[in-house]
């Protein structure tokens, strides 16, 4: 018999801080289970404190160190985080090879602490389809802070900007298309840059690589904008950490005074909504599959007795039942 849910009493062990109970949810969340319209309703009141904060860059940056003294320095300010760290997915179970969630042992036993490892189980742009749902989570369970690392698939990650509040792309020094990776949209969503690894020959120039590429693009802004900051950093002796938590505060003041906070909020609801609406169309599509509508369409487009776009409006007009 299978185990009863009670989606209440799991999400108010999870409101007081209980990690099983947290852990639980996130499974519901990454298992897309039957029941999560009835768990987003119950922890959709307890949300919208936590400042989300996502971290990006190409493979190699030290994303998973810099996270991790980026906990530290959190911690001593006395807030509880939350950490989405998203992993590639096994190509055996489709499950996260979990990765940084070993790297981050250190944090382990820490109350104020909380790390989930999520796969990405072919999503594109570094991050888990389930990652919108899973920030709520951690936001209704009382995190101060919600670190969103992305997978370190490249050029390519740029979904972190529609969840975080401040994104943080982080490069470092000797990375020959780390600059270049401005080209291809990653840099131009950075809040805050952080130029790790600054021990290293070559800093210097991946700086004022990074200052050039701001002035350019600040000269095609009409009216005030947020001028990122450029943090060095050597994460792993916990050098420079300081002043990018500073620059997280700064900029979270910044969007509070602009009233960005809202809009930027706002534009990732809207994200979810959309989401959302898209999973339920192609499920709905795939019952379809599953009978003999959609093969009779794909018959009569092989024939050429209906073009693609006509059996696709066919098949919505099945959709809506009319």
């Amino acid at each position: 018999m299978p185990v009863q849910l009670d989606i209440d009493e799991l999400v108010g062990r999870a409101r007081d801080g209980v990690p099983r109970a947290i852990a639980r949810l996130l499974s519901l969340v990454e298992d897309a289970h039957p029941r999560l319209p009835e768990v987003a309703a119950k922890l959709t009141p307890h949300t919208g404190n936590a400042r989300v904060v996502g971290l990006t860059g190409p493979p190699g940056v030290g994303k998973s160190t810099s996270t991790s003294a980026l906990l530290t320095a959190l911690r001593a300010q006395g807030l509880r985080v939350g950490v989405l760290a998203i992993d590639p997915s096994s190509p055996f179970s489709g499950g996260a090879l979990l990765g940084d969630r070993i790297r981050m042992t250190e944090h382990a036993t820490d109350p104020g602490v909380f790390i989930r490892s999520m796969a990405t189980r072919g999503h594109l742009g570094g991050l888990s389809w389930a990652t919108p749902q899973a920030v709520r989570v951690l936001d209704a369970a009382g995190f101060d802070v919600v670190l969103i690392e992305t997978v370190g698939v490249g050029q390519s990650e740029v979904d972190v900007v529609k969840l975080a509040d401040t994104t943080v792309v982080l490069l470092a020094p000797g990375m020959g298309d780390g600059i270049q990776a401005a080209k291809a949209g990653v840099l131009e969503i950075a809040d805050v840059f952080v130029v790790n690894k600054a021990d290293r020959e070559g800093a210097d120039a991946t700086v004022h690589d990074l200052k050039q590429m701001i002035s350019l693009v600040r000269r095609e802004i009409r009216g005030p904008s947020w001028r990122q900051p450029i943090v060095r950093t050597v994460a792993s002796r916990g050098e420079g950490v300081d002043d990018v938590v500073r620059a997280l505060g700064e900029h979270h003041d910044w969007l509070v005074q602009r009233d960005e906070l809202p809009r930027r909020r706002a534009a990732r609801a809207r994200d979810e909504v959309e989401a959302i609406a898209v999973q339920r169309l192609r499920a709905e599509i795939v019952d379809l599959r599953s009978g003999d509508r959609l093969a009779e369409l794909a018959e009569r487009v092989v024939a050429r007795k209906l073009d693609p776009f006509a059996a696709a409006e066919e098949l919505i007009r099945d959709l809506r039942g009319s």
